[in-house]
């Protein structure tokens, strides 16, 4: 696909990855510039959540009204933004670029995006994109709302708890924020009961947590659904089964490369639509608040168009 003639909309998180994203913007905007001579860059830099979120929906109600232009959203930051561009460009042909800059940048990880934000952009010059799935998510969500698309992994058990407190840590501990969290929610976690809807069969269990999962990635890199794809039409649903904190403890390291998933108190398998309930549940997706569960979680199939790199594995199939 070429971008050419066409405005590219940049919306920008400054203050991702505590500061991060605004010393390396200069660098991105060159990468953008040189590779699009013949296009228009707009570049919105947005001071709070709600301001992103806004700029996001008017640049894919802009491009739609310009279909022949082949307009595009790019967004730039942690997975907080990553998860508002999705939610604008999610079920439109619009395409969407992608430009890690956060703590986790789990969602770049799951697609096979580059981690260095002038790579990231370099993908998006390249101008080849493919469709992925997206999950879609129903219930009461948080911040209002009754649906929402999510990237990666809908998470509502110890993985929820250590994120929202991962998040709360970021900006002292960096990158290390979710390990030092899983450390601290560990010392008071108990197995929470699970009342799951697994492609309409019932099954009630208790669990440490239960990930639903169409990219693999959360936590800033642990590799909780090691053989998700995000352009295969399924979810890919991991279970840890109730275990000692001691061992939990030891597979928290080997959640990283997903070796962990060899031990016998994991349970995985694929499904299209999952309902998630239970007690003392807390929805996270994106690493963004998600909501109390019940959640209703369901696969939608090549519900987004992606920048992606030429070469990457991923983009083998649904390559346009």
């Amino acid at each position: 696909m070429s971008i050419d003639n066409a405005t590219t909309t940049l919306v920008v998180n400054p203050t991702a990855g505590r500061g991060r994203a605004l010393k390396i913007l200069p660098k991105v905007l060159n990468e953008l510039l040189r590779g699009l001579p013949e296009g228009s860059l707009k570049v919105l830099q947005a001071k709070s959540y709600p301001e992103a979120q806004s700029f996001c929906r008017e640049a894919i109600v802009s491009a739609q009204k310009h279909p022949a232009t082949r307009d595009c959203l790019v967004v730039m930051g942690g997975d907080g933004i990553m998860h508002l561009g999705i939610n604008a460009a999610g079920g439109t042909e619009v395409p969407l670029g992608m430009i890690p800059a956060g703590t986790g940048n789990d969602l770049c990880r799951s697609v096979g995006i580059p981690l260095d934000p002038v790579k990231a952009a370099h993908v998006i010059t390249g101008g080849h994109t493919m469709k992925m799935d997206l999950t879609s998510v129903v219930g009461q969500l948080a911040h209002g709302g009754t649906q929402r698309y999510v990237g990666t992994v809908v998470a509502t058990g110890y993985d929820a708890r250590v994120g929202v407190r991962g998040g709360q840590m970021s900006k002292m501990w960096g990158s290390l924020a979710y390990a030092v969290a899983a450390l601290v929610e560990l010392r008071k976690f108990e197995p929470v009961n699970y009342r799951l809807h697994i492609d309409g069969v019932e099954r009630a269990l208790p669990a440490m947590f239960v990930a639903v999962a169409n990219g693999g990635f959360y936590g800033g890199g642990m590799h909780v659904a090691p053989t998700a794809s995000v352009t295969d039409g399924l979810l890919e649903v991991t279970i840890a089964h109730p275990v000692s904190k001691m061992t939990l403890l030891r597979l928290l390291p080997a959640m990283f490369n997903g070796s962990f998933v060899s031990d016998p108190a994991i349970e995985r398998f694929q499904a299209k639509e999952v309902i998630v309930d239970g007690d003392r549940l807390v929805g996270l997706a994106d690493g963004e608040a998600l909501g109390q569960p019940p959640l209703g979680v369901r696969i939608e199939p090549e519900a987004m168009t992606v920048f992606v790199p030429q070469t990457d594995p991923l983009t083998k199939r649904r390559k346009k």
